[in-house]
């Protein structure tokens, strides 16, 4: 699924933190807690290099908490990077945030300066409504749609920790389809970039395989069916999304689906796990370097193309 996401300000956005990272001393990433491999965005791993890291797993309210442990455990074998859960339902747990910064840079604590933190993360993320409870007011603007936030803004939050607020970048090519798919799914795709029925159909495929249960028991489904369609059309007929005639409605119920997902309506279930970004990751590797090898090969053929001319000449 090829999905155009890196308009202007995100460019912008991009080298405006590049610039800034050098004057920064630990930089707090937002992620899904539903997809933290897909919502993990490259670019800054490359813009923050050594330098400390606190994941933040929002949305840990909507995710499979099993999940959600190992991916923790996974996150944390980084060095430097320290992961949490959280939910911004609930405030103690954001709070708890600037301690764990302390923990990072306790350098900075002991000579009495501001640690200067830098929050990133893709749009829709949750990353305005983090920045509003840790500062006890309303200075992020919040949204239920991505890119909401378009400029950087730094916040002192009076307690030690001074706060870069940075737009949500997204990078400008998603190398795994899968990842596409998830990042759709979640909504950090604003709807009217993505097809409803496509993305849907890859939710419920998923969801046959890994959630079966709770697909069941939302929809008051007797059984199973084995395909993506045919779950789809289930829940059609479980709850009228038809046209006249007795059609299935294939808009209509996909996006039933999408919303009962990102409602958490369905139950609490991740997207991916650990042993899947491993294995993706893998995959993508394989499909990049085959990529640049063809692309390499183009290049030295044309190359004989011209000194041949040239010798012809």
């Amino acid at each position: 699924m090829a999905i155009q996401w890196y308009p202007g300000h995100m460019h912008k956005a991009r080298k405006e933190i590049e610039e800034a990272m050098p004057q920064v001393d630990l930089v707090i990433e937002v992620l899904d807690a539903r997809i933290p491999y897909s919502s993990e965005n490259p670019m800054v791993s490359q813009l923050r290099g050594d330098k400390p890291c606190i994941k933040l797993l929002n949305k840990s309210d909507l995710a499979d908490p099993a999940v959600t442990e190992r991916w923790i455990e996974y996150l944390e074998r980084e060095q430097g990077v320290k992961a949490s859960a959280i939910t911004t339902l609930q405030p103690g747990m954001v709070k708890s945030i600037p301690d764990i910064c302390r923990k990072l840079v306790p350098h900075r604590d002991v000579i009495e300066k501001d640690i200067r933190t830098m929050i990133m993360g893709i749009p829709n993320v949750g990353k305005s409504t983090i920045i509003n409870t840790l500062a006890g007011r309303t200075i992020a603007k919040t949204g239920n749609e991505p890119a909401v936030t378009k400029t950087q803004q730094r916040i002192n939050l009076r307690n030690g920790i001074v706060l870069s607020d940075t737009p949500g970048i997204l990078w400008p090519k998603v190398d795994n389809e899968a990842s596409s798919y998830r990042l759709a799914v979640t909504g950090a795709i604003k709807d009217t970039a993505m097809e409803y029925e496509d993305v849907a159909m890859f939710a419920a495929e998923y969801f046959l395989k890994a959630y079966p249960e709770a697909i069941c028991e939302r929809y008051k489904l007797s059984s199973l069916p084995d395909t993506d369609i045919g779950l789809l059309e289930a829940i059609a007929g479980s709850r009228g999304a038809l046209r006249p005639g007795g059609r299935i409605d294939y808009h209509k119920v996909s996006e039933l689906l999408l919303h009962d997902y990102r409602s958490g309506r369905i139950g609490l279930l991740s997207l991916e796990t650990p042993e899947m970004a491993e294995a993706e990751k893998i995959e993508v590797a394989r499909v990049l370097a085959e990529k640049e090898a063809l692309k390499q090969q183009k290049i030295e053929q044309e190359k004989l193309k011209r000194s041949g001319k040239r010798h012809n000449d």
